[in-house]
């Protein structure tokens, strides 16, 4: 990550560690995290339009097999949601960013992909 890059961190909504308060918080799951309230969680934003459609999610389930088909086809997605990607990357110009999700799988989740997508993209800048 070059100076110029902001910092794009990573951290599940369940975890209670600092992780989930650097920089600004984006929530970036399409539903609201189970069994959070939201005066706990108080993302500065929630970006549904930038979490993978309800059919991609479905199919994916976090299955370790179809993760890198879910990349692929998540990638396409992002690349077809414009809006959502621009402001998403509005966001992590200001300074840094906490994007945060609700998977159990730390490995195999959307944040994961849409951090290395955000960093990408802003590598292109």
């Amino acid at each position: 990550m070059t100076a110029t890059t902001p910092d794009i961190r990573i951290a599940r909504v369940y975890d209670a560690d600092d992780d989930t308060k650097a920089g600004v918080r984006l929530l970036v799951d399409r539903i609201w995290p189970r069994g959070i309230r939201k005066a706990d969680l108080q993302p500065d934003a929630w970006l549904r339009d930038i979490a993978p459609s309800t059919a991609l999610r479905k199919w994916f389930g976090h299955d370790p097999a179809k993760w890198e088909e879910f990349r692929r086809l998540y990638a396409a997605e992002l690349d077809a949601r414009p809006e959502a990607v621009e402001a998403a990357l509005d966001w992590c110009r200001r300074g840094p960013v906490t994007l945060l999700y609700g998977a159990s799988d730390r490995e195999h989740n959307q944040a994961v992909l849409l951090r290395d997508y955000l960093r990408d993209r802003l590598g292109r800048d």
